[in-house]
């Protein structure tokens, strides 16, 4: 088999990144599946290794070709951008810059070819904007330094996928932004990013925005006939098993017990809802669409317990099997 290498971004350094970041790391299962290179601060990831009792050491790594893996070390590429005295637990414009650096980094590894894959431990967004950095989050920042015009958020679980038509606006905005087209690109990157996966013929139930799907003009101004029907029938004619629009309440109970592999949703929160009741430790996100292979745990910064050893590990280790299981296998084992 063959072992894929995954960049780590380390996230905000004042947040639970590092913490999981050792803790996952310190799992001889994922140095089976992977060879997992954390882009960060060596110093930082010593700290967070003290915290939580790790055994394996940190090696400083002054870029990705000094790697050498399956040494029993973390392999950190090194960018000496967090200060010994930095708190955890507390907002601060040096961890947005750090978090922001550490994924400008990962992404020149991957189109270097270094590595297959990037996985990212969680940042916070209001300290990223206070490091003048003016993305609402990794995906747009992503995006944005991969130069795609156009991504989109999915988000898994053991037993559901959830991708969005919009994300980080409000939902006034949202229910603007969202058209046919728009929805039509979102479900066909959806289909692509399962076919590849190994789903041949996916089925896919598209949300309504309005309760109980409009009911035929009752609830809403027509919000499902302009803006969601004349996509779905265009992905229906393209041979694809495509429903829609479904009352989002009933669709996600019949994809939870399997009779979809895949949930459009509509805006943030009718996605993130779901998933975020089966299990935060389950729950991984992709970005689809990029040109680089990007997965990412499914919580944020947890200031409230950084620092403290208790953070769980769990979501990252999923994320990282799932990017090994998209990324290209390019490496001898």
């Amino acid at each position: 088999m063959t072992r894929p290498t995954i960049a780590i971004t380390m996230g905000d350094p004042a947040g639970i990144g590092p913490e999981i970041i050792m803790k996952a790391l310190a799992h001889p299962e994922v140095h089976a599946i992977c060879r997992p290179l954390v882009i960060g601060d060596a110093g930082r990831l010593r700290q967070a290794g003290r915290i939580v009792g790790a055994t394996i050491g940190v090696d400083s790594l002054a870029d990705a070709g000094a790697a050498a893996f399956d040494t029993g070390s973390v392999q950190c590429v090194d960018l000496k951008c967090v200060p010994e005295d930095l708190p955890f637990g507390r907002l601060s414009p040096v961890a947005g810059e750090t978090a922001y650096r550490c994924i400008a980094a990962a992404v020149e590894i991957v189109q270097a070819g270094q590595a297959q894959g990037i996985c990212t431990a969680p940042l916070s967004k209001e300290a990223l904007h206070a490091a003048g950095h003016k993305f609402p989050g990794h995906t747009e920042m992503l995006a944005h330094l991969t130069g795609t015009p156009e991504v989109s958020m999915m988000l898994v679980s053991p037993k559901l996928r959830v991708i969005h038509v919009t994300t980080h606006i409000g939902l006034i905005d949202a229910i603007a932004r969202i058209e046919p087209g728009l929805v039509e690109r979102v479900i066909t990157r959806g289909h692509a990013m399962l076919v590849k996966a190994g789903i041949a013929e996916p089925k896919i139930g598209v949300c309504a925005i309005n309760p109980h799907a409009g009911e035929n003009g009752l609830f809403g101004h027509g919000e499902e006939a302009e803006k969601i029907t004349p996509a779905v029938e265009a992905c229906r004619a393209k041979g694809w098993d495509v429903r829609g629009p479904l009352p989002a309440d009933t669709l996600f109970f019949l994809a939870g017990r399997g009779d979809y592999d895949m949930v459009v949703a509509m805006y943030h929160d009718q996605g993130h809802g779901p998933i975020k009741v089966l299990g935060l430790e389950a729950g991984v996100n992709i970005t689809v669409g990029l040109p680089v292979i990007r997965t990412s745990v499914d919580h944020g910064t947890a200031f409230d317990i950084a620092g403290t050893g208790v953070a769980d590990e769990r979501s990252l280790i999923e994320a990282l099997r799932q990017a090994v299981e998209l990324a290209p296998k390019r490496q001898a084992a």
